[in-house]
């Protein structure tokens, strides 16, 4: 029996799954649920890879992220791929067997945010593993067809996860207008920057630095194709020989943060993108003289589509930032791996094993 068979046998006997369930600070358990039915326009998908994000740390470490509170039993996850294993009613897009990205957030389409392009907007956007909807890391889940993306063959199912960091670093890269000849900064070295890096690399920036304060991330960054790196333990990135046009800020550090709007150059663009604290001191004065842009950036809208196409074309590469992998049982030390090992980069949790 293929692997799709089997998921679909499993399915019409109505078996249950596992699930990592966050219950409080430090408490996650491996829990039996329902396997979940899939409703009209939706489809049912067996998870295979789930990448492990700093929020998902962040809910483990303290139960919430500013006004979003674990209030009750949550399931991790967000950066997820699998497989089809089962349609709902009116779907004709996918088929049982076929792999993909699943986008996690699923707008109302229908307010005038979702009806202007910007759905990363919609006040009523559920996203997975944001109290009080549920995650990924389970062995299945159900997502809006709309919103399971296929993908082809050529991508791991690692890579196919990490999909969701990439986009983000896209969208950095739309926001920020970076095009071909672009000099862009990069502070922060961790999955967001590094993805950071490859977007505007695949975008066409001629020149792109990184600052971080761990070696390691910082000749990772290299491998990836960076230009230059700036060890923010000893250097400075007002010294670089050119000021950048484009700040991706990854770090979401405040110290940071402002030593890198300081370097812009005049016109610069700095797109805020690491979650740091809830207020920034601004070096107003060099905003106003140079003519800065500075905006924030909150998840993605169709990204999906060149994200994908990056990865197959070999433009971007995924499945380098992965060093750590866990099955469903190591839940809790997938979660802990990133704060604990500074050599981690991106952990992958598999919940099929």
């Amino acid at each position: 029996m293929t692997r799709s068979a089997a998921s679909a046998a499993t399915l019409e006997r109505g078996a249950v799954m596992r699930a990592a369930v966050l219950h409080g600070v430090g408490d996650v358990r491996i829990e039996e649920r329902p396997v979940p039915g899939a409703g009209p326009g939706e489809v049912v998908v067996r998870v295979s890879s789930v990448g492990v994000c700093g929020s998902d740390t962040h809910y483990y470490d303290h139960g919430r992220i500013g006004r979003f509170v674990v209030d009750s039993p949550l399931v991790l996850g967000h950066e997820a791929a699998g497989e089809v294993a089962s349609l709902g009613p009116g779907v004709t897009s996918l088929a049982v067997g076929q792999r993909v990205s699943v986008e996690p957030g699923v707008p109302d389409l229908t307010c005038p945010q979702c009806l202007a392009g910007r759905y990363n907007l919609c006040p009523g956007m559920r996203f997975f593993a944001t109290p009080p909807v549920d995650g990924a890391l389970a062995e299945y889940v159900v997502v809006h067809a709309a919103f399971a993306h296929p993908v082809p063959d050529v991508l791991s199912d690692d890579a196919a996860a990490l999909l969701e960091p990439l986009s983000v670093g896209l969208w950095a890269c739309r926001k920020g207008g970076v095009t071909a000849g672009s000099r862009v900064l990069v502070t922060g070295a961790g999955p967001i920057g590094l993805v950071s890096v490859q977007a505007a690399l695949a975008s066409g920036a001629t020149e792109v630095v990184v600052s971080d304060v761990n070696p390691e991330r910082l000749a990772l960054a290299r491998d990836l194709g960076a230009t230059d790196v700036v060890d923010a333990r000893t250097a400075d990135v007002a010294e670089l020989p050119r000021p950048p046009e484009v700040l991706l800020e990854c770090s979401g550090h405040p110290a940071a943060t402002t030593a890198a709007i300081r370097a812009l150059d005049r016109a610069g663009r700095a797109v805020l993108v690491g979650m740091g604290g809830d207020e920034l001191s601004l070096p107003l004065s060099v905003v106003q003289e140079r003519e800065l842009q500075v905006t924030g950036t909150f998840r993605y809208a169709g990204t999906w589509p060149t994200s994908i196409a990056l990865v197959a074309a070999g433009r971007v590469d995924l499945d380098r930032l992965v060093t750590g992998t866990y099955g469903l049982d190591g839940a809790a030390d997938a979660l802990t791996a990133g704060r604990d090992d500074p050599r981690s980069v991106k952990v992958v949790v598999h919940p099929q094993r």
